[in-house]
């Protein structure tokens, strides 16, 4: 059994069709496909259930692959531990991120990158339901999101920052000249809000039943672009506060905190717990228990908003 049969059989899973799994591995389908065949010998067991195309796996592909997901992620790990030995660190992090969380990852991954400049990071928006799915299968090697509202697993963790939530509405809606909005309050306006499973909408939604609100929103969406362009036309949004280090709302809207309760909930990075330590992933956290992200997006959110007044 080599590495290579086990690359072929993990891209067939993603692809899903033996012709373009062959492609991303950058050989003919039928090397790919004797890859395979070959596995299966040494294996003694059908992997791939096959007709005239691919058809999905056996019973005893589908245990191979998580077998062989846990071999090639420890292939990459032994990998990135020599290139330590040998001067740094090199290779790739790839790093699953909440969307909520995308304005804070800068502060993580330049300071990485400063710090092992052989390194690469692959940067996914993901749900945080696909981060801890996609740690299991050795997909991504670490994750941004919450600690503290949904259970984890397995997973070994340091926080980050602090997310609070704030009302982003029309400045001449029926909040002017208030300071903040209840929870309450902000049920009763027009609302585009994230997609259900999004964990920041699952919180959401939990806060307004908690103060007997029935909020149904008008619009949902999976894009965080998509949700302010549509507060551009007049709907409300519940926001996570680190958007505000990358967009200072316009004249016409307002970004109001939201009380009555106070909401926070912790942000940080989590990995597999793992008994032999990557690399790659000690280096990462070891970076993360030094910084102050919530005093960053502080400093980040000043900067923007004195760049709004002097372009004013």
């Amino acid at each position: 059994m080599l590495i290579r049969q086990l690359e072929y059989l993990a891209t067939l899973e993603r692809e899903r069709h033996f012709g373009r799994a062959a492609r991303a591995c950058g050989v003919a389908q039928p090397t790919l496909s004797a890859g395979i065949r070959r596995l299966e010998e040494s294996l003694g067991a059908p992997l791939v259930r096959r007709g005239q195309r691919f058809e999905g796996f056996t019973p005893e592909g589908e245990r191979a692959l998580r077998w062989a997901r846990r071999i090639l992620a420890d292939a990459d790990g032994l990998t990135h531990d020599l290139s330590a030995v040998r001067g740094g660190l090199e290779g790739l992090l790839r790093l699953g991120v909440i969307p909520t969380a995308l304005p804070a990852v800068a502060h993580v991954t330049s300071r990485f990158c400063e710090l092992h400049p052989r390194m690469r990071v692959a940067v996914l928006s993901m749900s945080s339901r696909e981060i801890e799915r996609q740690l299991e299968a050795y997909e991504i090697d670490a994750g941004l999101t919450y600690l503290d509202n949904e259970p984890l697993g397995a997973v070994r963790s340091v926080a980050l920052y602090t997310e609070r939530y704030l009302l982003l509405t029309p400045a001449d809606g029926p909040f002017a000249g208030r300071a903040t909005v209840r929870w309450g309050d902000a049920a009763t306006v027009p609302l585009c809000l994230l997609t259900p499973d999004m964990q920041n909408r699952r919180i959401v939604d939990s806060v307004f039943a908690s103060v007997g609100a029935d909020s149904v929103p008008t619009v949902e969406t999976n894009s965080l672009s998509t949700l302010f362009a549509h507060v551009q036309r007049g709907w409300s949004s519940v926001i996570s506060h680190a958007w505000l280090a990358l967009y200072d709302p316009p004249r016409t809207m307002r970004a109001l905190p939201l009380v009555a309760p106070d909401v926070e909930h912790a942000i940080g990075l989590v990995s597999t717990e793992t008994e032999l330590e990557e690399a790659v992933v000690g280096a990462l956290f070891e970076l993360a228990r030094s910084l102050d992200v919530d005093r960053a997006l502080a400093s980040d959110r000043a900067a923007v908003a004195m760049e709004v007044r002097t372009d004013g």
